[in-house]
């Protein structure tokens, strides 16, 4: 049976822990607003910007076009873009979204396709190292753990990408990340970047503005004349939506990090609360056995004298 003195130490140290889970909370609100401001302002540009090219490709022929958009013609080599935190203590945000990257290769691995990876976050590349350290073609740390996501890191591994796909490397890009849904959701998702996937693009969700501007991209296109023509912009924007779809994820993983964090020690701190006060009720009884018995040992005592 453990000391009074155990059971002491042991409150006083779950105590100094519910203080850290307390202070990590509070940080993580404090992240937490910015980030989700900057992965809300991001969507309508992103959103905006595939449609934009959905409406500019539907006028190409098929088969034709830049090579981002109609890709190799194969789907042989898949490059998965895995965007994930670089710290730990966020709850499942990165166990979740490991598991969706590992079910997505082992899916690709046993249509006889060959996966590759490019890591974006530490936790992405330390746990994918376990199990596929040859699939990984090159990691990237620091994107999202600072005050504010630049676009210039997203430029990087955009430009990485392209420069894979010049070089005949791979033929189909996936972008995995954690969309930031809510404060308190933050799903896996699997985004096509190359070639250009028009159905994802015109993606919405299940709210109402969302269906109908879906529907408005659905509609019949309007007889528009470009100039340059539709060639040209393509070549000039597909590789810049890729930087901008990037971007996007890099701001999502950044808020949903901050929201998984502070759910997961807001949890933390409450079971604290909870094992400090089984431990004192313990100490307690404890304390009341302990002072219990000298009592008998006294009593029996002066009867024996």
């Amino acid at each position: 049976m453990p000391s009074l003195r155990d059971y002491r130490d042991r409150i006083a140290s779950v105590k100094s822990t519910r203080k850290i889970t307390s202070a990590m909370k509070m940080v993580a609100a404090a992240k937490l607003k910015k980030a989700q401001e900057q992965a809300e302002a991001s969507q309508p540009y992103a959103q905006a910007m595939a449609a934009m090219l959905s409406r500019v490709a539907a006028g190409i022929t098929e088969g034709t076009g830049p090579a981002l958009l109609t890709g190799t013609g194969e789907d042989k080599r898949v490059l998965l873009v895995v965007v994930s935190s670089d710290r730990g203590l966020a709850g499942g945000f990165n166990a979740n979204l490991i598991r969706r990257v590992r079910q997505e290769i082992a899916e690709l691995e046993g249509q006889g396709k060959d996966v590759k990876i490019i890591c974006v976050g530490r936790k992405a590349r330390d746990l994918l190292r376990r199990t596929n350290r040859d699939n990984i073609l090159e990691s990237f740390t620091g994107f999202t753990g600072g005050k504010t996501v630049d676009y210039t890191n997203a430029n990087t591994v955009s430009e990485l990408v392209i420069e894979q796909f010049q070089s005949g490397h791979f033929d189909v890009c996936k972008l995995v990340y954690n969309d930031f849904v809510s404060v308190l959701i933050q799903k896996p998702r699997v985004q096509q970047l190359v070639p250009f996937a028009m159905p994802e693009a015109a993606e919405s969700n299940d709210n109402k503005e969302n269906a109908e501007k879906s529907a408005a991209m659905d509609a019949p296109a309007s007889p528009y004349s470009f100039e340059p023509s539709e060639e040209e912009i393509l070549d000039s924007l597909l590789p810049k939506n890729i930087g901008v779809q990037i971007f996007r994820a890099l701001l999502d993983s950044s808020a949903g990090e901050q929201a998984a964090r502070m759910t997961a020690m807001d949890n933390a701190t409450r079971n604290a609360g909870d094992m400090i006060s089984d431990l004192t009720l313990q100490y307690n009884r404890a304390r009341q056995a302990h002072i219990t018995k000298e009592l008998i040992e006294i009593i029996s005592g002066a009867e024996a004298l």
